[in-house]
């Protein structure tokens, strides 16, 4: 992998963090940073509507599950750096922080500081929600069999 591809992945990685935090934990870890970036709004955070697509065992053919809420928004640092977010629901003040934290991050000064104190923090807390929520399924989780009679001939 070439560095521009790593650098992707990074990118990727962190902006799939942010758009899965819950907004009052990225709320409040931003404050805790004390974190003030000068920086103007290039696209107002907007609500739209995207289509979920699906394919019947993840190979078959396309089909639209139906709609999701989208919030996305575009910032630009002082340096000229735009930072981007598109995350699900109608938030848009989470939206706006998202952006501003991606455009952040892409500051090499600033990107080990966030990626240690709110990235991967965020990360860990998902990680909990997403584990314990597996543990709730498998606690109901029911395995079907089938009796096979003799032959009765």
């Amino acid at each position: 992998m070439d560095a521009t591809q790593k650098d992707i992945a990074q990118r990727q990685n962190w902006m799939a963090v942010l758009a899965h935090s819950l907004p009052h934990e990225l709320a409040e870890r931003w404050a805790e940073l004390k974190l003030n970036p000068v920086f103007q709004v290039i696209r107002q955070p907007e609500v739209g509507l995207v289509q979920i697509q699906g394919r019947m065992g993840a190979t078959g053919q396309r089909f639209f599950a139906g709609d999701a809420t989208l919030t996305r928004a575009v910032v630009q640092l002082g340096n000229g750096t735009y930072g981007y977010s598109y995350l699900l629901g109608r938030d848009k003040a989470h939206a706006e922080r998202c952006a501003a934290i991606d455009a952040l991050m892409q500051e090499e000064s600033l990107r080990r500081t966030l990626q240690e104190t709110l990235i991967a923090p965020l990360a860990a807390n998902r990680e909990q929600r997403l584990a314990r929520r597996r543990a709730e399924v498998n606690s109901s989780r029911v395995d079907f069999f089938t009796l096979v009679r003799g032959d009765n001939a």
